[in-house]
């Protein structure tokens, strides 16, 4: 038997793929944090079908999850595929438009039959002509029967066995790509531990998975890559969801005051209030509403009370929500809302990702009534910005949104988890003195308002809907609602103060500046710097505040010859920056596919503009 062939690469982007049923998330998710452990950066894409359970074998019910990693820093999951594991042939239909040139295609020979090729519409028997993938390494294992063979002595129903099969191609990658099996299979005695019938077979079949790639090594490369370089400390791998949910945790901690979520579960935040309502042993209290308005109207109670209140959604949720976060913003009390966002409108592609909810953010509420805007852009940072939006509601008596999307949300990256000592301190706005205090008496530097807590002796007083005056009266001279408009906006833009300035990656003034927001930094940061190697005056300035923007924005902007303004919607973030910071021209590279940019297709459009 001849030696395997062993390819080293700095980095490698995976792709795993099946049907809705064939369990690629959790495989893809088992590798990931079996790689992170390894050592090397990574990061990840999960794509699911929008339907729950489309039909088996079409291209409509194909689910992806794709994953780079390597011995250096990674910003990106990958544009293109070094390695396909399609589990049908609709995995190779959807997937091969997304394969690297000169990729490997390992597929499951066995499932490729008429019928199968038949729902995924190919017209002939040769799905890999079809698809131009004639090139490619194509590697045929048969992995039904061969997971049937493996679990022959097992006395498990033909479904069982099936379901197992994912478990015979992630022993098989871990072979290809050097990994070990000890943190998956922890993971399977841990998960199933009340079930030994699962554990034993899951167990068997991803052993024989990874001695399939060892007794295979004449058609089967190896690939290695080496760990990355990395600041010492504890680490895990985390999506952008979790983070989110943790920075909380972490802001409420630092403000000595109990969490409150109130939500109603929505693709893709759902794992946010999920996250929260599994840790009672840190005092989070989680309330599942009937619907979208129900949760963010106890999360103003429960901000009314003196707690740290947060509400979780995704945008067709945050246009039911939006009546309420009106009334947060005249009772002045502190609220978080995070806004996963998602494909539109409407119920629109609810697993796919988007940038779509800005100027409904800025904008979206009756009458005046402005509130803090904040946007993540790695899956790890959501962490430190859901941090960061509970320290600016509870320090300034303000609502903040805090703007993630599903590319975030579901992606995951390495995380070094951070001290509580290395977090800034959070001091919420408590009243103090029964003597002086009225409902809506102003700090004059931060036009911030007291917050009295129900119980507080001397500190009874009036908040809602209706326009106030001082004292917490309802008020309706329009005079007083003019001052308290005013202050109301005012109060939003003092918090410029709290906000770092905008950095600029690459040269401080050259030929095209690149803008971006939120969960569109790794793909930007990594074409702006391939672009400057080859010789580009190109920089990137990226915005997770966006209101208010940092002080320094139109000075940045002043010292480029061109502006390009890049984001997936369809020109939201330039429409607001023609408004706010005028006098430039905005060019714009829009995406609306449910995907996210792709490096090679944002070098094209700056190229192009370089030209001009």
């Amino acid at each position: 038997m001849k030696d395997a062939k062993v390819i080293e690469l700095e980095e490698v982007t995976i792709r795993f793929s099946g049907d809705s049923g064939d369990g690629m998330q959790l495989t893809g998710s088992l590798f990931s944090d079996t790689t992170a452990l390894f050592g090397n950066d990574i990061s990840t894409f999960p794509d699911y079908p929008s339907e729950i359970r489309a039909p088996q074998g079409t291209v409509g019910g194909v689910s992806g999850f794709q994953v780079q990693f390597g011995k250096k820093k990674i910003t990106t999951p990958g544009d293109y595929a070094h390695v396909l594991i399609a589990m049908n042939p609709a995995a190779v239909k959807a997937n091969a438009k997304f394969m690297n040139p000169g990729g490997t295609i390992i597929y499951d020979v066995d499932a490729f039959t008429e019928k199968n090729l038949q729902k995924a519409l190919f017209k002939t028997n040769d799905p890999f002509a079809e698809c131009n993938l004639d090139d490619y390494f194509k590697i045929p294992v048969p992995i039904t029967s061969l997971t049937k063979e493996s679990l022959k002595e097992f006395e498990l129903d033909n479904k069982s066995v099936l379901r197992s099969k994912n478990m015979f191609a992630l022993g098989l990658v871990c072979w290809m790509f050097d990994r070990s099996l000890d943190y998956i299979e922890s993971f399977i005695n841990k998960k199933f531990a009340k079930k030994p019938l699962v554990v034993a077979s899951n167990l068997k079949v991803l052993r024989d998975g990874y001695n399939y790639g060892m007794n295979m090594q004449h058609m089967t490369p190896q690939y290695i890559v080496h760990p990355a370089p990395i600041e010492k400390g504890t680490y895990r791998n985390i999506n952008g969801n979790h983070a989110t949910a943790w920075g909380l945790i972490a802001a409420a901690e630092k403000a000595g005051l109990p969490l409150f979520i109130g939500s109603y579960p929505i693709t893709p935040a759902t794992d946010i209030l999920q996250a929260l309502a599994e840790r009672k042993d840190l005092g989070v209290k989680s309330f599942q509403a009937e619907d979208e308005i129900a949760g963010i109207c106890t999360s103003i109670g429960a901000a009314f009370a003196g707690n740290l209140a947060v509400t979780s959604t995704s945008g067709p949720g945050f246009a039911l929500k939006s009546e309420a976060l009106g009334l947060s913003v005249m009772a002045e009390l502190p609220l978080v809302v995070v806004n996963v966002q998602r494909g539109g409108p409407s119920t629109g592609l609810p697993t796919k990702t988007e940038q779509s909810d800005l100027l409904q953010t800025l904008y979206g509420r009756n009458g005046e009534s402005p509130v803090v805007v904040l946007a993540a852009s790695t899956p790890s940072d959501c962490f430190y910005y859901a941090f960061f939006a509970a320290k600016i509601a509870l320090e300034r008596m303000v609502p903040v949104v805090l703007l993630t999307d599903g590319f975030l949300g579901n992606g995951s990256e390495p995380w070094r988890v951070p001290s509580m000592s290395e977090l800034p301190t959070i001091t919420p706005r408590f009243a103090t003195d029964p003597a002086t205090f009225k409902a809506y008496k102003r700090d004059e530097e931060t036009l911030s308002r007291e917050w009295a807590i129900p119980g507080m002796a001397g500190f009874q007083h009036r908040i809602g809907g209706l326009e106030k005056n001082i004292d917490g009266n309802v008020s309706h001279d329009p005079e007083n609602h003019q001052k308290n408009s005013e202050y109301r906006a005012a109060k939003v833009e003092k918090v410029v103060d709290m906000l770092p300035e905008l950095e600029v990656c690459g040269e401080p003034e050259g030929d095209l500046l690149v803008v971006g927001w939120g969960g569109t930094f790794g793909h930007l940061v990594s074409a702006v710097r391939e672009m400057h190697n080859e010789g580009k005056k190109v920089s990137l300035a990226h915005f997770n505040y966006i209101k208010p923007l940092p002080k320094n924005t139109a000075d940045v902007f002043s010292k480029f010859r061109k502006i390009v303004v890049c984001e997936l919607n369809m020109g939201q973030f330039a429409s607001y920056l023609r408004d706010k910071v005028p006098g430039h021209t905005y060019h714009q590279v829009n995406k609306l596919k449910g995907l996210p940019f792709t490096v090679i297709e944002l070098k094209q459009n700056f190229y192009k503009l370089l030209e001009d």
